[in-house]
Parts: structure tokens; C-alpha cells; sequence
């Protein structure tokens, strides 16, 4: 499989990467074991989990599933979601709170050392120096190699790195956003700061919670084995210009002989900053199936057939 820098680290990414949030949530420790080993033999080595997944269960699982082959794969988790999930009042961005999260996750992970480890959500409420220090800190003494964030606006993608480059120290390589053919905002904010300090995006949700998938209908139920069917609060994805959207995505993929699902990841991969997709699976054949789905090499004319169709917010 094609790989990509993660901004300037020297770590290579997957272009296709393993979103692990499912792992102790929706599937778990056998059927985690199997998703892995899919992934690895489909190529796969970027793999994100966080330690908000399961609370801790995703990085447990696969610290245990992974043994040996930790070493052969790129690592990332996060820190911060929990405190601000269950609002334990908790500054995440601080250095009490990064010191005592990371050695949780090294000790779940079963590893020495994380390969990127961002801040889940930004921490309004601690400058952004603290957080950077902290994390400088942990690159010098080796326990992660490469640092990110996620969900960061593109104002707070250009303060970083300004304290970066004014403090000389360790500066993010990589962003995560919410970026998909359904969902483009992000495209007018945090997109051009990661071009303009070549970050590495990490775009979570590339399928708008599955509905990218072709497997739903307009006016049809959810299966409880889907996403949407398990998990009522992303029910709302599910609306009349959503699906007014897909069919004519679909009918745009299949007439150049591919799946909505291959567009979906190929439009992703086809944007300058992208480093790697990430995509959740539970099942074996779901990663089998993201694994290639990047492969369609859209041409320029492709690009702007697509932005007429689903036009950027």
C-alpha cells in the first residue's frame, strides 16, 4: 500500500489508516484480534486509537492483540477526550495531566514509546506553551516520536505553530478533522492552515458515519448492526439532502466503474495534505474493502464534476 509522510517527522503512513474507536465499544477483544490481522495483511500500518475509546479498553485490546508486531506498525492515540467527555474539570492541556495520561497509555499499549500522540481536543483554558512544552518534553525523552492534535480551528493550527517556531520546540506534524464528501466546512478554516505549515491531515469520519458506504437507502430503516443503527445520536446524518447527495455521488462513481465507498476515499486521498484516511471497522471484510479503496487515481476533471455535485460549504 502507498504510504505518506506524516508532516515532517519521518514517520510514513498508510495512505488507508485503522480507526480503533470501535474496539472495546462495539466489537470486542476476539473480533478486535481479527480486524487487526486484517489490517496487516491488507498492508495497513497507521493505526489511531485514543484513550477516550472504551476509556481505555481500545488501547488495552491492542496492547494485547499486537505483542510482537507493535514494532511494525506506526502508533498513534490521544489524550484529553476523557476529562472533556466526562467534564471532570480537568485542564488536559497541562503538564500534571499529559504526564499522567501518557504513562496510562504506554502501560494499556504494552510499548515504550507512542509514534504520534495528540491532544484529542483543544484545552482552551491552558496556553498553548504549557501544552507544547510538555509535549517537547516527551519527544526529547523518547516516549513519542511525533506530536498532533485534533479538532483544533485553523486560528489555533497557526498560534501552535508560531509558539513552536518562537520556542524552538517540538511542533505538530499532523491535524485530525472532520472532513468528508458530506461534510466540508472545514475545508474554508483548518485545511489551509495545514497547507500553509504542511501538516499532515488525518480526516476522521471519511465515511459520514457510513452512510458513504452505499448501504443505506432513502426512506429505509437502520440495521442495529450498522453504525447508524447502534448508535442513535449519528441517526441525524440521515437526512433528505444527505441522500439527495449520495445518489448523485453514486450514480458519478458507478458511472466511472467504482463504488460510492472507493470515491469517498479516493476524493480524500486526492486532497494535497491528506497523509492518511482514517476508517473504523468491525469486521475483517470491512478493512478489506477500505484497504483498496483509495486506488482510483481521480483526474482534475474529476475534482471539480465532484464539487459540483456536493458543492464545499
Amino acid at each position: 500500500m502507498e504510504t505518506r509522510p506524516l508532516g515532517s517527522s519521518g514517520l510514513q503512513a498508510s495512505v488507508v489508516g485503522l480507526g480503533c474507536n470501535n474496539f472495546g465499544m462495539r466489537i470486542q477483544l476476539e473480533e478486535c484480534r481479527a480486524v487487526i490481522d486484517a489490517a496487516l495483511d491488507a498492508g495497513i500500518n497507521f493505526f489511531d486509537t485514543a484513550d477516550l475509546y472504551g476509556f481505555g479498553v481500545s488501547e488495552e485490546m491492542m496492547g494485547q492483540v499486537l505483542g510482537s508486531r507493535r514494532k511494525d506498525i506506526v502508533l498513534a492515540t490521544k489524550f484529553g477526550g476523557v476529562a472533556k467527555v466526562r467534564k471532570t474539570g480537568e485542564r488536559w492541556g497541562s503538564r500534571e495531566y499529559i504526564m499522567a495520561r501518557v504513562e496510562d497509555s504506554l502501560k494499556r499499549l504494552r510499548t515504550d514509546w507512542i509514534d504520534l500522540y495528540q491532544m484529542h481536543y483543544p484545552d482552551e483554558t491552558t496556553p498553548v506553551e504549557e501544552t507544547l512544552e510538555t509535549l517537547d518534553e516527551l519527544v526529547r525523552q523518547g516516549k513519542v516520536r511525533a506530536i498532533g492534535h485534533s479538532n483544533y480551528t485553523g486560528t489555533m493550527i497557526n498560534a501552535a505553530e508560531s509558539t513552536a517556531q518562537d520556542r524552538k520546540l517540538a511542533r505538530f506534524d499532523t491535524a485530525q478533522n472532520e472532513w468528508s464528501l458530506l461534510k466540508r466546512e472545514v475545508e474554508d478554516d483548518a485545511i489551509p492552515a495545514c497547507d500553509a505549515h504542511q501538516l499532515g491531515q488525518l480526516p476522521y469520519f471519511p465515511l459520514a458515519n457510513g452512510l458513504l458506504t452505499g448501504k443505506y437507502q432513502r426512506g429505509q430503516g437502520f440495521d442495529p448492526d450498522t453504525r447508524l443503527g447502534a448508535m442513535e445520536r449519528f441517526q441525524s446524518w440521515a437526512t433528505d439532502e444527505n441522500f439527495s447527495k449520495l445518489e448523485a455521488l453514486q450514480t458519478f462513481a458507478e458511472g466511472h466503474g467504482h463504488s460510492l465507498l472507493e470515491l469517498a476515499f479516493s476524493w480524500l486521498a486526492a486532497q494535497p495534505c491528506v497523509a492518511s484516511v482514517i476508517a473504523g471497522a468491525t469486521k475483517p471484510a470491512q478493512v478489506r474493502a477500505n484497504a483498496v479503496a483509495a486506488e482510483w487515481q481521480l483526474s482534475a476533471e474529476d475534482l471539480k464534476d465532484i464539487d459540483a455535485l456536493v458543492p464545499q460549504a
